[in-house]
């Protein structure tokens, strides 16, 4: 089993950033994509952002040239820089580990993030 530590949530003004963060408690090999999904009240859960070990990047087009997902994969971490935040990108997050950007294995906690206007 691999355990997903979440941290960085919270409330910001719009215009804020926020940084989240994920460690995994381990990688194995059925592990290539880490990354973000969302889910906000009253809607499906969306992917956010995903990243490949090798450094394959899928975005939500909501936001690109906002959000930068980076990882570190010596330390099994995984980021999201989010800049010019929105309301409508308040969320629970969700870190995830799986095989591909859709076939997701893992889930963590979720975080909250809160942007008011």
């Amino acid at each position: 089993q691999v355990q997903l530590v979440e941290s960085g949530g919270g409330l910001v003004q719009a215009g804020g950033s926020l940084r989240l963060s994920c460690a995994a408690s381990r990688s194995p090999f059925s592990i290539n994509v880490m990354g973000w999904y969302r889910q906000a009240p009253g809607k499906q859960r969306e992917l956010v952002a995903v990243m490949s070990s090798g450094g394959s990047i899928n975005y939500a087009d909501s936001v690109k040239g906002r959000f930068t997902i980076s990882r570190d994969n010596a330390k099994n971490t995984v980021y999201l820089q989010m800049n010019s935040l929105k309301p409508e990108d308040t969320a629970v997050y969700y870190c995830t580990a799986g095989a591909s950007a859709y076939v997701v294995g893992y889930w963590g906690q979720g975080t909250q993030v809160t942007v008011s206007s």
